[in-house]
Formats: C-alpha cells, sequence, structure tokens
C-alpha cells in the first residue's frame, strides 16, 4: 500500500468542516503524503481556509448537489477519480451516515474491500494497521489491507485523533466530476428535521452529563438537562433509555452510539455496561452515581458516589443554581 496520496471526506455543517473531518486531517498529515479532501455543498470554497489549516492542500468539489442524498453523487466522483488514475492511495471517512453512505457504495463502484469502525490507525512498513473495538470494548483487534489496490478505504470512528492545526495556506479548490449515478440519482430529500440545540453538541461538549435506567421513568430525565444546561454541557443517554423511547437516538452514548471525549463526563443512573463503556471509557474525568456500589461503571470511575441520583442530582442543581 502506497501513502503518498490521502484524501479525506470532508464533510461541513453550518459552514464549518466538522469535528471528526478535522480529526481525520490532522492524522492524514502526520503521513507525510500528498493531503487532500473532498466536499459537496453549495459554497465549499469557503472552508477551504479551515481545510487549509489543518494540512490539505487542495480541495475537491462535487458541487450544489441540492435536494439529493450526497452517497450516490460524491461516491461516483471519487470512483470516476480511481477509474482514471487520479483517485488516492488511501481515503479517510468518517463514521457518520453520509460517511458511510459514500463508503458503502464507492466500495461497491470500484469493487474494493472497506474496513470499518476504526478506533485507531498506525503506520506499519509502507501501510497502515487499523485498530477495532470487540466484545464490547473489552477487547482490540488488528486488522489491514492484503491487497496493493488503491484506494484503502478506512471508516474511523469520531474522537480517534485529536485535532491540530498545522498553519496550512487555504487549500486550492478543484471541480470532481461526477460519474455514473445510474437510478440512484433519482432519490431526492424531501424533507429535514434538525433537533434544537441549547447547548454545544454531544460529540463535541467539555462536560457531558448521561442519565441511564436508574433515572426510573422518562420524566426525569429533565434532570440531566437541566445538570447539563447549568454545567454549559451536552445531556446524553445509555442505550437502554433510548430504546425505551425517553430521548432520541442522537443522544446514545456507546458502541452503536457516538463515541465522546469529553474533560468531565457525569453519568447519573447508568449501569456501566460494555457496551456504553466503549463510547465514554475515555473522558478525562469520569464521575458516576448509582445506588449500586457493585455497579460496573465505578470501575471506570475517578470519583464514584453511592447514592439515589433522585436525591443526588436535585442537591447538586441546588448547589449550582446557589453559586451562580
Amino acid at each position: 500500500m502506497s501513502l503518498s496520496k490521502i484524501w479525506v471526506l470532508a464533510e461541513s455543517q453550518d459552514g464549518k468542516p466538522t469535528s471528526t473531518t478535522l480529526e481525520l486531517l490532522t492524522f492524514a498529515k502526520s503521513l507525510g503524503g500528498t493531503l487532500e479532501a473532498v466536499a459537496w455543498g453549495e459554497d465549499v470554497a469557503s472552508i477551504a481556509g479551515e481545510i487549509g489549516n489543518y494540512g490539505a492542500t487542495t480541495l475537491y468539489n462535487v458541487g450544489d448537489l441540492g435536494d439529493s442524498l450526497p452517497g450516490a453523487p460524491v461516491a461516483s466522483a471519487i470512483a470516476k477519480a480511481v477509474s482514471e488514475g487520479s483517485g488516492p492511495d488511501v481515503l479517510l471517512i468518517g463514521t457518520t451516515y453520509e460517511g458511510r453512505d459514500v463508503a458503502g457504495r464507492l466500495s461497491v463502484k470500484i469493487d474494493a474491500p472497506i474496513i470499518t469502525n476504526v478506533t485507531g490507525l498506525e503506520v506499519s512498513g509502507d501501510s497502515l494497521v487499523a485498530s477495532h473495538s470487540i466484545f464490547g470494548g473489552t477487547q482490540i483487534a488488528k486488522s489491514r489491507f492484503t491487497s496493493d489496490k488503491s484506494p484503502a478505504i478506512f471508516v474511523v470512528r469520531s474522537k480517534t485523533f485529536a485535532p491540530e492545526a498545522s498553519g496550512g495556506s487555504p487549500a486550492n479548490v478543484a471541480s470532481l466530476p461526477l460519474g455514473d449515478i445510474g437510478a440512484t440519482g433519482a432519490a431526492k430529500v424531501v424533507a429535514k428535521h434538525v433537533e434544537e440545540l441549547t447547548g454545544p453538541k454531544l460529540d463535541e461538549a467539555d462536560i457531558v452529563v448521561s442519565g441511564g435506567r436508574g433515572l426510573g421513568e422518562k420524566d426525569n430525565y429533565s434532570l440531566v438537562e437541566e445538570l447539563a444546561k447549568l454545567l454549559h454541557g451536552a445531556p446524553g443517554a445509555s442505550r437502554a433509555i433510548v430504546d425505551a423511547g425517553w430521548v432520541p437516538y442522537s443522544y446514545q452514548v456507546g458502541q452503536t452510539g457516538k463515541t465522546v471525549k469529553p474533560t468531565v463526563y457525569l453519568a447519573c443512573g447508568i449501569s456501566g455496561a460494555t457496551q456504553h463503556l466503549v463510547g465514554m471509557k475515555n473522558a478525562k474525568n469520569i464521575i458516576a452515581i448509582n445506588k449500586d456500589a457493585e455497579a460496573p461503571i465505578f470501575s471506570v470511575a475517578d470519583l464514584g458516589i453511592v447514592g439515589d441520583v433522585h436525591k443526588v442530582l436535585p442537591k447538586l442543581i441546588e448547589a449550582l443554581k446557589a453559586r451562580s
């Protein structure tokens, strides 16, 4: 596998590259090859400065896709570049809804395998070795491509790398023409629902307050939301209460939800199933509140409070309000 040309799928939101995009650019820059990015949207040029600041020299623009789902056209554009010999040696994609869609469609179009659910990448000789959390995060498996066929496509989970700007000049914006889209190009987005945010995004917050089944009932989740707001953090949740319909899936922290690495993670009424620990155990400081002294969450907590969340949280909220 050659590492001379690396592409990053650059997703953006509200006119800025996503944190996952910046993480991937930071790692790709460390590989030392030519770093380029692929993006789409109404004004791709507006993110060229930030993309260049993280090391990319070229920003390929697939164009304004209007109401089309990005998976098919973006995958077709990359596939066209690969077929013409101008594609990358390595393609890094974030584990997002659109990223996974692009990766899956591209894999079929160019008849190439992909490595997914990556939680770490390291250079070994002239190739990359991926790490994966398995068995609920209790074990780490390693994988690599055994073929030299390009590109080597890795789909990487967020928070795998720490973003760090390198101070580069704005990336040059170049067009990346679409390839054959076929019938898939007929799919259109007819409506969008954007959840209201009153604080930072869950996967970007410095403080995360998560609630679990120990809250007892749906209405008690308001304690988690109030505490998160007072701490200028984001509310999160265990899979148990997401499955129960208490909160949306976008709140879920864990192996099948979001991976977070905040400065402080406060787990309220969460037992600490391995599936949940995978998504938050790398937080810098973990505080757990649970009435069961034997709860697994205490095995990773820096500070544990054995107590009833229905009594502890109101007291904590009261104290924070008094201080403010």
